[in-house]
């Protein structure tokens, strides 16, 4: 498509702000009026429109696309958008470890045991870590807190938390993410964690560096768009 405004800029709504294209304000992929939470949210949405060449290009739209799933998914869908989040608590990448004496155990340990405890610790819970790939369940208590912990957040927080457990395979980095001081690239190294320990042993080669780069920034983009929403 080729861009077809001139003009960018942010206003201020009833119950939010919104992005208008020669003043006319942007419409979510449903039709619904396109309104976020915070200012700095809004415009940096307007960055995005901004920053198009004269063909759009669809995959620079990070912050609209989350922006349009809390709208129109998320405002409608709520539950089974935690339903479908807390399916990646009962199978967290963070719980499932090698078999002892295995090496990776080592690694596994170093990095996922401290985001696991510090979630036990905040969240007052407990996982269960689990040897090999079989699967086994974790406490129902440990997912009816977490259940509550998902229905304290926001639209948007949610529409991030979706992209971000997604990308990780874990409700835990997830829900770490959102932590104003969260660190995005020791957590995607922590998601990241298996690859990483196959490519150290067999080497790396470039179609799995740039994918691994690419999501990556899908997932730092998440982290700035919950921010961002947050105020």
């Amino acid at each position: 498509m080729k861009r077809f405004y001139k003009e960018v800029a942010v206003t201020p709504e009833a119950g939010g702000w919104r992005v208008t294209l020669d003043g006319r304000g942007i419409r979510t992929a449903r039709g619904a009026a396109q309104l976020v939470p915070t200012q700095p949210l809004a415009e940096a949405m307007a960055q995005e429109w901004a920053e198009q060449g004269e063909t759009i290009d669809p995959a620079r739209f990070m912050l609209r696309d989350m922006a349009d799933y809390a709208i129109d998914v998320v405002a409608a869908e709520r539950g089974d958008v935690i339903a479908t989040l807390l399916g990646y608590a009962e199978t967290d990448t963070l719980c499932y470890r090698a078999e002892a004496g295995e090496p990776l155990l080592e690694r596994q340990e170093a990095v996922w045991e401290p985001l696991l405890t510090a979630a036990e610790a905040r969240w007052d819970v407990h996982f269960e870590r689990i040897s090999g790939i079989i699967h086994r369940p974790q406490p129902a208590a440990t997912i009816k807190r977490l259940e509550a912990v998902l229905q304290a957040q926001g639209l948007f927080a949610l529409a991030a938390l979706n992209t971000l457990t997604t990308l990780a395979a874990s409700l835990v980095i997830g829900l770490a993410a959102l932590a104003a001081d969260a660190d995005a690239e020791a957590l995607w190294d922590a998601a990241e964690l298996e690859g990483d320990w196959q490519a150290d042993l067999w080497g790396k080669d470039a179609e799995s560096e740039d994918r691994r780069a690419r999501r990556l920034a899908a997932f730092a983009s998440a982290m700035r768009f919950a921010a961002l929403a947050r105020g």
